[in-house]
């Protein structure tokens, strides 16, 4: 018998692994369907988007046709391995403006979703446990911690372009921000990334699972996919007491005696819920699934991050990262990377980022540009053997506060079928509105020097394209997601109104069970949502010990 169960051995679910099991009094079962993190790309920081396009270390989902983008399906590719999506994605480490999080404690009469216990100075010390920042000084320590699992470095980017676009970004009125996790989140910096000194990616694998593997009283078992929670108990009683698992094909159960916590993520926590029969009571009759609770939130507040590309190319001779994919270059950075830990196989890929108002009367930033020295799809390529990418700048315009809402529906009752997951991207027309105004704020900073002097082109959406109509179609044809999907087990306090949890994560109606990932989330942090889904992680921990201390 385990005291606690965990389902998912993700961002989160790695984080709590270690902490409930860091006193050796409670008995941990952390299960995932993925395997171990062994392979390189997962530890080489500029092999992540390779590692995005292999199949044994995702999910490899696939949205429903989105009607605002032509009809197009969207990849959806999660990490199904340890470490769950910190182990594939891009590294990036930030927190998301004060504003956000204060809004996740104001009251619902103000516009907030009163949940007690999570404005911005209550996780902040989950924020600073969690980390060992490689800004902590003493005028950081206030927003910094230097004794936590995660390594948190800046990007060291010298050889990728940053300063010119540093002082293009000053050029076009925005601020040169050291620390946007710090007092303020606007303006350019270099990026922190979850990267340690060794060049190798911090996962929550890595910096919260691997030390804790030994311990006598935490099991990790991996390969095994998780078909349902048991529960006992009906009505006011109703009780989750564990999980039934299929490892190498054979169903198992495994029983907890005080909680089971999902930490499945934006997907695979609501597909687990409602495959165990929690959810929308008429959605899951339609399959031939017993309501054990009727929760209309489960699976709806569907939030992603929608993005746009720019692209431009290169001038001749320009040094953008194409040249460090020669076939013998990229050889040599490999074997820097392993033995040393250094060389440009050893940070990411990025010139910056850059967070932006496209309105003044604005509370918080609603843009983030990511900025790239290389196309996306560039690879290995030699002399006579290969031709080179086009020598690019690519940025990833993404919108950060977007009012369209998608959802998370099960096709099947089996949780072996993919979930359908429907953005419906940009099916609210001010989203439209903001990315025309984003594409033009990120043109702006790209036509100011030196960042100028270095383009010869602007290849997409393509410099002819100019009119809120034209914008409006390239948006349709090429719009994509960021990969930071939350909100579909959102945190409140009402069930009958969307919440499925309350504020210290309960399941609404149903005892010992919890979900603490990023579909909690009630909105959008305004950056990249893996920092806050360690967070909720850590401060989960603290809620769950509290409540059974016996």
């Amino acid at each position: 018998m385990h005291h606690f169960i965990i389902i998912g051995a993700g961002s989160a679910g790695c984080v709590l692994a270690n902490r409930l099991s860091a006193s050796g009094q409670h008995n941990v079962l952390l299960v995932e369907a993925g395997g171990p993190d062994k392979h390189p790309l997962l530890h080489m920081p500029v092999g992540f988007l390779k590692a995005l396009q292999r199949p044994e270390f995702t999910w490899g989902y696939m949205s429903e046709p989105e009607p605002a983008l032509n009809g197009r399906r969207i990849p959806v590719p999660r990490g199904r391995v340890l470490g769950g999506s910190s182990s594939v994605n891009g590294m990036f480490h930030i927190r998301g403006a004060r504003i956000d999080f204060d809004e996740w404690a104001k009251p619902v009469a103000q516009g907030g979703s009163g949940c007690d216990g999570w404005a911005y100075d209550d996780v902040l010390p989950y924020f600073k446990r969690s980390e060992s920042h490689g800004l902590f000084g003493s005028a950081s320590k206030s927003y910094h911690g230097n004794s936590g699992p995660l390594r948190i470095n800046p990007i060291h980017n010298g050889h990728l372009l940053a300063e010119p676009l540093r002082q293009a970004a000053m050029a076009a009125g925005h601020a040169d921000n050291p620390d946007y996790d710090g007092e303020a989140i606007d303006g350019y910096n270099p990026g922190m990334v979850a990267i340690d000194t060794r060049g190798r990616r911090s996962s929550s694998a890595t910096a919260y699972l691997r030390p804790a593997e030994g311990r006598p009283n935490l099991q990790v078992l991996t390969g095994a996919l998780t078909q349902r929670i048991l529960f006992e108990g009906e009505g006011a009683n109703l009780r989750a007491v564990g999980v039934e698992l299929l490892v190498n094909g054979q169903s198992k159960s495994f029983h907890a005696d005080r909680e089971v916590i999902l930490c499945g993520g934006a997907y695979g926590s609501p597909q687990l819920l409602m495959c165990s029969g929690i959810g929308p009571g008429a959605d899951l009759q339609a399959l031939g699934i017993g309501v054990q609770r009727d929760l209309p939130g489960v699976g709806q507040n569907l939030i992603e991050h929608p993005r746009m590309m720019l692209q431009y190319r290169a001038k001749p001779g320009v040094p953008t990262f194409v040249q460090q994919l020669r076939l013998d270059r990229a050889t040599k950075s490999a074997i820097n990377w392993a033995l040393r830990g250094k060389g440009p196989f050893a940070t990411h890929v990025t010139s910056g980022t850059i967070l932006l108002r496209t309105r003044p009367e604005l509370d918080r930033p609603d843009v983030q540009l990511l900025c790239n020295p290389v196309r996306l799809d560039a690879g290995l390529w030699f002399p006579g053997f290969k031709k080179p990418q086009e020598p690019s700048f690519y940025v990833t315009v993404c919108l950060l506060h977007q009012k369209s809402r998608g959802r998370v529906s099960l096709q099947s009752a089996r949780v072996q079928d993919a979930p359908r997951i429907s953005f419906k991207l940009f099916s609210h027309p001010d989203d439209l509105a903001t990315t025309r105004a984003a594409l033009r704020a990120a043109r702006h900073i790209y036509a100011q020097k030196p960042m100028a002097d270095l383009i010869e082109a602007e290849t997409i959406p393509g410099a002819d394209v100019q009119s809120d109509d034209a914008l409006d179609a390239q948006i349709r044809a090429l719009g994509g997601i960021t990969h930071h999907p939350v909100g579909t087990c959102a945190m409140g306090l009402d069930a009958q109104a969307g919440a499925v949890v309350d504020a210290r994560l309960r399941v609404y109606g149903v005892a010992g069970l919890r979900v603490a990932d990023a579909s909690i989330m009630p909105s959008m942090p305004s950056g990249n949502t893996n920092a806050g889904t360690v967070m909720i992680g850590e401060k989960a921990a603290d809620m769950i010990l509290q409540d059974n201390l016996k």
